[in-house]
């Protein structure tokens, strides 16, 4: 990566960072080129639409930089699990552990979705593909009894799209991960022969 190609990128992630606390903290409608402007420190509005050349594309890359994080968080778990039904428990566990731990970018996200705003769409499908390629492999190997894995991929990522409201209620994580776990153990597992 040349100079001028590290300034651009770290400057992009100044811009996608500023917009995350801003949703976060002020939402939407106070998430203004402006407002980013003076969260970020810069002086102008074009150091932003040199970059991003509309609100909903400087939007998707926020969508994009949170997705980013939560695979960088969660990977080191992922790349541990032993099998379907252990990697099925640890994708559970790894998003409830960052959405506990990553409220600001929970919520930013959340602002996006609201309201009808574009980049979240396409991490959503890649999410649900995923998982239904988990459960797929899983059915394969004799680990998971036969089901839809589109279906229980739906329910699942449902079920995790849901836990930030329960955490927000005082909900513990680690028990919330335990109740998801054990819930789609039992929905997964083969039944005795």
């Amino acid at each position: 990566m040349t100079t001028r190609q590290a300034a651009t990128a770290a400057r992009k992630e100044q811009i996608t960072r500023a917009a995350i606390t801003l949703l976060a903290e002020r939402g939407y409608q106070a998430t203004t080129f402006e407002a980013i402007c003076k969260e970020a420190g810069l002086s102008s509005k074009r150091l932003i639409t040199y970059h991003f050349s509309s609100r909903g594309e400087l939007l998707a890359a926020v969508a994009d930089q949170i997705v980013a994080d939560a695979e960088t968080f969660m990977r080191p778990a992922l790349d541990t699990a032993t099998g379907p039904r252990d990697l099925l428990a640890t994708v559970i566990r790894a998003n409830i552990a960052f959405i506990a731990r990553n409220p600001p970018q929970v919520r930013a996200l959340q602002q996006i979705l609201l309201n009808g705003l574009g980049g979240w769409e396409r991490h959503h499908v890649e999410a649900l593909r995923r998982l239904a390629t988990l459960f797929a492999d899983g059915q394969r190997t004799g680990a998971f009894r036969p089901f839809n894995p589109r279906v229980m991929a739906s329910a699942l990522r449902a079920s995790i799209d849901n836990v930030p409201a329960l955490l927000a209620t005082g909900l513990d994580p680690d028990e919330c991960a335990n109740e998801l776990i054990e819930l789609f153990d039992r929905g997964t597992r083969p039944q005795p022969g």
